[in-house]
């Protein structure tokens, strides 16, 4: 079957295009939130700038000993993470769980003192230190397969598994502390005497008072034990060791080897740890209301202070217009918001953040700023949910690069707007498209009806036969359909008058052709009743015979003359000629009857005309055969050519019918009187052929009445 593709089809199917706003306004707003992204790095960039501005040039944050190391010795250099509540020193290490990933294991590559070949089984442990307050923390989870406590009826405190301390004081002294329970439970360190010089073991560790500052808990458990200390931060400047030394033998009471993360019994061989800056702290902490997160790290890319939390900031928070009514909301939630999301992305509330508990920052923005360059970085979050924007500035003490400032913020923000702006879009683009697509609907089952309605007018107006029976109503709107209607209708007038014109045609020229038919069968029907053919009753029926073929010929001849005179006219090249000079020559040549005169009146003494003097002459000869025919006697027929071009030729005589005006140039049309079969016929064709050769001129011919009769009106193209 034929697909049917109306008007309404089609315009639905271009009222697709549409759907092209909506997309352009998505690209739009994809594209402003790529600005907005740049937009962002440089907000970012400005606040690191802005607090590493805070930073410069005071050493004074920067004066522990770590900050002048050239490399950080993992094991040996610590971190003391900032935990978030004080540790219940009781052995459990459950308050230590939630920063399991800055657990530091201790095994064989971590031996200070080795008197026996290693075995994993007799030892290794897990240690960290932690910071809260003005305290520090330290954990120890030891696997020790075999637990030797100290005797109680022995001074000394070294012939037993045992935790050694080194640091370096308040005053820059190096101190050294041992703790050696008699059993499991709550425990503090003995300080050494300063003689770790000798060689003798006893003296190494000879105790010199117990130092109560130093508090913990010693917990068994089945493969070791696990110990938590906490100190005050005020015992020492920077510069620290722990040292677990195993004993196995409850015999000998020899040390088999001891593991840490620096050898504490030398001041130099001792490592630093790292504490979150109070002083820095306190410049950070009114940045946690800017909108990001903000790290403070060493040259070493170790963590000095953070403030805020990337999980809670960076959500642009947009109100939403409480005065949309119930149905739409509902409309907008239930349907066209699950719509839109299929495309858009929202911001996910909880995502894995990689660097939540981080001690140290590695990023490739960190290690430009640390090299003197501000810098920022894109990355992912582990989950893949989020984007994080991280911008890092480096801080100078004395032009030299003490540390860095980075800054850390989501594009949850920026993802909520854009949603926002598109959800209005699209809001906007669907009442658009679908109002849109309903009024072209409407608008062309407008037009298909009302071009409906003018064919089947067309239809009705026409029978079957071609004939036409009626006429087609006349639109009154200006527009095309209306313009076509109103073409129509014209077209159908036109061919109406032309069929009746055809009619009459066919009438008159059967009542031409009747008479000399008439008058010839007459004549032939006396001639046979005439005995005597040459007598001369016979002569005047063969006289009378041969004049009804004479005008026969004569209307036979000027039917085919309108044909004859198009071959010429399509075969006529045009020339120029002087209408003047020929007008004059016409006149001059033409004979009127006695009764009538002549006059001629030329105003231009030459007008060009593009065409044939000969055609232009024959013209003249069927328009004045008409004015002499219909001029009264004793009157005047004029000729005039004015300085336009206009031509004109009037008579006095009988006016013609308004509507009779212009079908007088039509193909045998006639309005002369029928006087008997002597007359000579006259088939209408004289104008008809003068309207040819003006046309072929370029004249435009028209008929006029004026007071005194009939004036034929040529006027130049």
């Amino acid at each position: 079957m034929k697909l049917i593709f109306g008007l309404r089809a089609k315009i639905l199917l271009f009222s697709s295009f549409l759907f092209a706003i909506p997309y352009l306004g998505y690209q739009y707003v994809w594209e402003l939130e790529t600005y907005l992204r740049i937009g962002q790095e440089q907000t970012l960039v400005g606040t690191a700038r802005s607090v590493a501005t805070a930073l410069h040039e005071r050493p004074a944050l920067f004066a522990q000993e770590s900050a002048f190391l050239q490399s950080v010795r993992p094991g040996k250099d610590l971190f003391a993470h900032a935990i978030n509540q004080p540790i219940r020193l009781d052995g459990q290490l459950q308050d230590w769980s939630e920063y399991a990933p800055q657990f530091m294991e201790y095994d064989e590559r971590h031996l200070i003192l080795q008197n026996t070949a290693y075995s994993s089984q007799s030892l290794h442990f897990t240690h960290m230190v932690g910071q809260f307050g003005r305290y520090l923390y330290v954990m120890f989870d030891v696997n020790d397969n075999v637990l030797v406590y100290r005797n109680e009826n022995m001074l000394s405190i070294h012939k037993n598994d045992f935790i050694q301390i080194a640091m370096r004081d308040e005053f820059g002294q190096f101190q050294r502390y041992i703790v050696a329970p008699y059993q499991a439970g709550w425990v503090n360190a003995y300080q050494l005497k300063a003689n770790n010089n000798t060689s003798s073991v006893t003296q190494r560790y000879q105790p010199e008072q117990l130092e109560r500052r130093i508090q913990g808990f010693w917990r068994e458990k089945a493969s070791g034990y696990q110990v938590e200390l906490r100190f005050p931060l005020s015992m020492l400047q920077g510069n620290i060791a722990f040292a677990i030394s195993d004993v196995d033998d409850i015999t000998t009471r020899q040390i088999r080897y001891s593991m840490g993360t620096a050898n504490p019994e030398q001041f130099d061989a001792l490592g630093t740890v790292i504490v979150p800056s109070p002083e820095i702290e306190q410049i950070v902490q009114g940045l946690a209301y800017a909108d990001a997160r903000v790290w403070i790290v060493d040259k070493h890319q170790r963590v000095l202070a953070r403030s805020g939390d990337i999980q809670t900031v960076g959500q642009l928070i947009v109100e939403e217009d409480d005065d949309t009514s119930g149905w739409w909301q509902q409309i907008k939630e239930t349907v066209l918001l699950p719509l839109y999301y299929t495309i858009l992305t929202k911001p996910p509330e909880q995502y894995i953040d990689d660097l939540k508990d981080a001690v140290e920052l590695a990023g490739q923005e960190v290690q430009q700023a640390l090299q003197g360059q501000a810098n920022t970085q894109w990355r992912v979050s582990g989950d893949k949910k989020a984007v994080i924007l991280t911008a890092a500035h480096p801080i100078f003490v004395a032009d030299e690069v003490m540390g860095a400032v980075v800054v850390e913020q989501t594009t949850h923000g920026i993802r909520t707007l854009r949603n926002q702006a598109l959800e209005k879009q699209f809001n906007f683009f669907i009442a658009v498209i679908v109002l849109g697509t309903l009024a072209l609907f409407l608008l062309a089952s407008r037009i298909s009806f009302r071009i409906r309605k003018l064919r089947n007018a067309t239809e009705s107006a026409i029978d079957k036969s071609g004939k036409i029976t009626g006429n087609i109503d006349v639109q009154s709107s200006n527009d095309e359909i209306g313009d076509l209607s109103r073409g129509f209708a014209q077209v159908l007038s036109r061919l109406g008058q032309y069929n009746q014109y055809l009619e009459k045609m066919a009438s008159r020229l059967s009542h031409e052709l009747r008479t000399p038919v008439a008058v010839v069968k007459s004549s032939l029907e006396n001639l046979e009743l005439i005995q005597d053919k040459n007598s001369k009753q016979a002569q005047v029926f063969v006289t009378r015979a041969q004049e009804g073929l004479v005008r026969l010929s004569h209307i036979l001849n000027s039917m085919s003359e309108a044909t004859r005179l198009e071959h010429v006219i399509d075969k006529s090249d045009k020339q120029s000629f002087d209408l003047v000079p020929l007008l004059h020559s016409y006149v001059d040549g033409y004979v009127v009857p006695e009764h009538l005169t002549l006059d001629l009146a030329i105003t231009p003494e030459h007008y060009e005309v593009q065409g044939s003097p000969e055609l232009m002459a024959q013209m003249l000869d069927k328009i004045m055969a008409n004015a002499v025919d219909f001029a009264y006697p004793d009157t005047s027929i004029d000729i005039a050519l004015d300085a336009k071009g206009q031509l004109s030729i009037s008579n006095v005589g009988p006016v013609i019918a308004e509507e009779m005006q212009d079908e007088l140039f039509n193909s045998m049309v006639s309005i002369r009187g029928e006087d008997g079969d002597d007359k000579e016929p006259h088939l209408g064709l004289g104008l008809y052929l003068a309207k040819l050769i003006a046309d072929f001129h370029q004249f435009n011919v028209q008929i006029h009445n004026t007071e005194q009769g009939v004036q034929v009106i040529f006027t130049h193209d």
